[in-house]
C-alpha cells in the first residue's frame, strides 16, 4: 500500500526514503508500464528543479519515450545519440552540469539546462534509461546520483 512519507535527513537519507516508497508502491504489480508510470510520477512528487522525468525503453536498437511527466518529449532516440543514447551506448550513468555543453544533445525542451541519465540494467542487459532534465545549470549531485541509481535499483527488481 502507498504510504505518504515526510522526506527528512541527508539527502542520502532522503533517497533511501525514496527507494523504500516506490518498493512499497510497486510490491505485486508486475506490469512494466505501470510500474515506470508510478516510479516518474514518485520522483516528479520528490525532485526539486526538475522539469522533466521519464523513461526511454530499448526497443529494436533504439529509445523509445515510456512514461513520463513533463513536456511532450522527443519519441525516438538513436544509441549513441544525445545523453539519453550514450549512457545507452556506455552503459554508465551520464550527469550533464550544462547541456550546451554536450556535443549532439537532444533538445526536447528549451528550458532544460542540466541532465542526468541512468541506464536500466537488468540481468545484465540494458533495457532502457531513465532521463532526468532540469531548468537549472548543474542541478544533479554525486549524492542524486547515488541516490537515483539506488532508485533504479529498487525499481528494476519490479520489471
Amino acid at each position: 500500500m502507498f504510504t505518504q512519507i515526510n522526506y527528512e535527513g541527508s539527502i542520502a537519507d532522503q533517497y533511501l526514503t525514496l527507494s523504500k516508497q516506490l518498493d512499497a508502491l510497486l510490491a505485486g504489480e508486475t506490469d512494466k508500464i505501470a510500474n515506470l508510470s508510478n516510479a516518474s510520477a514518485l520522483l516528479n512528487q520528490f525532485l526539486t528543479n526538475i522539469n522533466w522525468v521519464g523513461f526511454y525503453i530499448l526497443q529494436e536498437n533504439e529509445l523509445v519515450l515510456g512514461p513520463f511527466q513533463g513536456l511532450p518529449a522527443c519519441v525516438r532516440i538513436p544509441i549513441g545519440r544525445g545523453v539519453c543514447g550514450t549512457a545507452l551506448a556506455t552503459g554508465e550513468t551520464i550527469v550533464v552540469k550544462d547541456v550546451h555543453d554536450f556535443p549532439g544533445h537532444i533538445a526536447c525542451d528549451a528550458a532544460s539546462q542540466s541532465e542526468i541519465v541512468i541506464p536500466l540494467k537488468k540481468q545484465g542487459e540494458i533495457i532502457g534509461v531513465l532521463d532526468i532534465d532540469s531548468p537549472i545549470v548543474n542541478r544533479f549531485s554525486k549524492e542524486d546520483q547515488d541516490g537515483l541509481e539506488q532508485f533504479v535499483k529498487t525499481l528494476l527488481l519490479h520489471l
